[in-house]
């Protein structure tokens, strides 16, 4: 039977749940995913124009790769925060964050204008955005996994998931319908600002929902017997969720980082470093490009609920596993199927792409948060995840550049995600199956499952 805490909510409660943690998710992603597109495309004419057009470009997604930095700061601030006062006041403050900075790089002068000045501003700017994004997933995935079910975890805490494809769509979309009607002078001038401004309409429109959502019943419970604990001056002191998570839930920790590897990496790979590539070894250009992300992305969207819901069929683990292997198997049919130039082999490669990348990226919200107990679930999933972006996603773009120019190639960029791959096998490989687990049955000072958990996950592949 369900604990009080996880028994399942009001269906039109969750389903509020899902769509306030979805709509926040999407306008972060899209503040975030807006950014690196706008790298790939017109970043390097506008901030770093005294460079070579390649190298402008490696400037570019570097400080691109400066907003991954800023995520781990982000995850430990904000997870520590809110596994102290919940997950919906941060959540609100993320938003606040991402949205703010990515306004503020609508209005920024370019070096035209100030001089050296600008990129250093778009790097502080940027550091804002990778700190708030580093707050934000954690909390939006508990949000939605400690309202729902465990029967239907997988699939619910998913959708949070999708906010990813859907802000990828919507950057997207918007920067390819204003590569479409503007002329390329017009598009460098002035619309490049366009999509970055828009963000202050979004963030108004995301802070009306979030607001509007109750904070999780499981944390409600778990900082009610804190409280309870601290009355009773014989019990232990509760220590800080950092210090708990690297104590109880270390090894943890190590397994979420990797299993992040190759889903992190693909994913900049499949979706940002392409629009460099197609555009200078294929001669794609760039609205062909961005068409067919978009395109992918939809496709994206729609199949991570369904890998969420296999995923409370037979597991989180064998449909991760799905998904690093075929990711690692799909390099190099990726890139020969974007040599050849045709637009119909470019959708097919970004699509089976991203479908792969879609069975980690589906089952990981459930997947982390089961490992980790509810007074340090917040900062474990946070660190776990934003301390690996750092060597995976932050860097992916930037490496895939570099080894392009250096060896005028794709085949060390494919080799490079297959590594990637394998260490994600290992890590998934050797982790709990965990889609069993009560998020509310878990030792507060231990942080570990009960004896009840412990038996139902013997019986789990």
């Amino acid at each position: 039977m369900s604990s009080p805490a996880t028994a399942p909510p009001a269906q039109n409660n969750l389903k509020r749940i899902v769509a306030a943690s979805l709509i926040g998710t999407t306008i972060e992603w899209y503040d975030f995913f807006l950014y690196g597109s706008a790298a790939a495309l017109v970043f390097n004419q506008l901030f770093f124009p005294d460079s070579d057009p390649l190298v402008g470009t490696l400037l570019s997604f570097l400080t691109y790769a400066v907003g991954f930095a800023a995520r781990p700061l982000g995850a430990l601030v904000f997870g520590h925060y809110g596994d102290r006062l919940g997950r919906k006041k941060l959540l609100v403050l993320s938003l606040l964050l991402m949205g703010g900075a990515t306004f503020a790089i609508g209005l920024l002068p370019t070096h035209a204008t100030i001089g050296s000045a600008a990129p250093v501003l778009l790097t502080v700017l940027r550091l804002v955005q990778g700190f708030a994004l580093g707050g934000e997933w954690g909390g939006a995935v508990l949000l939605v996994s400690e309202h729902g079910d465990a029967r239907r975890r997988g699939f619910w805490a998913s959708w949070p998931q999708t906010g990813a494809p859907a802000g990828q769509l919507l950057a997207t979309g918007v920067l390819s319908f204003l590569t479409a009607v503007l002329s390329e002078s017009a598009f460098n001038n002035w619309g490049w600002r366009i999509p970055f401004l828009l963000s202050g309409v979004l963030v108004i429109v995301g802070l009306w929902i979030r607001l509007s959502v109750d904070e999780s019943p499981v944390f409600k419970q778990a900082l009610a017997q804190a409280e309870a604990r601290k009355a009773d001056r014989t019990a232990q002191t509760e220590k800080m969720p950092l210090v708990a998570v690297l104590r109880h839930h270390w090894r943890d920790v190590l397994v979420a980082m990797g299993a992040r590897m190759a889903e992190n990496i693909s994913y900049y790979v499949i979706t940002a470093f392409i629009l460099v590539y197609a555009t200078t070894a294929a001669g794609i250009s760039k609205q062909t490009a961005l068409n067919a992300v978009l395109i992918a992305s939809a496709v994206h969207f729609a199949v991570i609920p369904l890998w969420g819901a296999l995923s409370d069929r037979i597991g989180r683990r064998p449909v991760y596993l799905i998904g690093a292997v075929g990711v690692g198997l799909w390099m190099f049919p990726f890139f020969s199927l974007i040599d050849t130039g045709g637009f119909g082999n470019l959708i097919l490669a970004v699509t089976v792409g991203l479908v792969l990348h879609g069975a980690m990226y589906a089952p990981q919200a459930a997947f982390f948060s089961e490992m980790f107990a509810t007074r340090m679930r917040y900062s474990g999933a946070s660190i776990g995840a934003q301390f690996a972006s750092v060597a995976a996603g932050a860097p992916a773009p930037l490496i895939a550049t570099a080894l392009l120019s250096e060896y005028d190639s794709s085949t060390p960029i494919a080799l490079y995600v297959i590594a990637a791959a394998l260490l994600t096998v290992v890590a998934v490989a050797v982790a709990k199956e965990t889609r069993h687990r009560d998020l509310a049955d878990f030792d507060p000072d231990t942080g570990t499952a009960s004896s009840t958990v412990k038996a139902a996950d013997a019986h789990t592949v």
